[in-house]
């Protein structure tokens, strides 16, 4: 049983962001203050990463663990209410992330993808796994 009433959880719904969400917005700053310049949310790349860098063809998603599934055959029973529509909604989400992934990897893009948690409580170690890719891309295509 909710203990929203149903407008209440509409509201709260729809204050919910598919772009431009706390945790992406916190790691596009502190790549920024690094020097790093990138395109938000490019709609011509396939599957509209958060940030990528299109020279480099680096794609970086920062993912909810909610709506992305992490460890989803544990959590998934976690959900009480509207069972149903969730585990269908959540499970497309994964699906279409991996195709998302397979279609960039076609494409010799390198894929970053980070739980919200991750960059919030690991910022440090997450802007160093971009320095790094960045900087061995850079070395192969000679840019920077």
């Amino acid at each position: 049983m909710d203990v929203l009433t149903k407008e209440q959880r509409r509201k709260n719904m729809q204050e919910i962001s598919n772009s431009n969400t706390k945790m992406e917005v916190v790691l596009a700053k502190a790549l920024w203050e690094k020097g790093y310049r990138y395109r938000k949310n490019d709609k011509t790349v396939f599957g509209k990463p958060d940030l990528t860098f299109k020279r480099l063809k680096i794609a970086i998603f920062v993912d909810s663990e909610y709506f992305h599934g992490k460890d989803w055959d544990i959590n998934k029973h976690r959900i009480k209410t509207n069972r149903k529509f969730w585990w269908k909604k959540i499970e497309s989400n994964i699906k279409r992330d991996c195709e998302v992934n397979i279609r960039l990897k076609k494409e010799e893009w390198k894929i970053l993808r980070f739980w919200s948690k991750d960059v919030q409580k690991n910022l440090l170690s997450c802007t160093r796994k971009i320095d790094r890719i960045i900087s061995e891309r850079s070395k192969a295509k000679k840019i920077f």
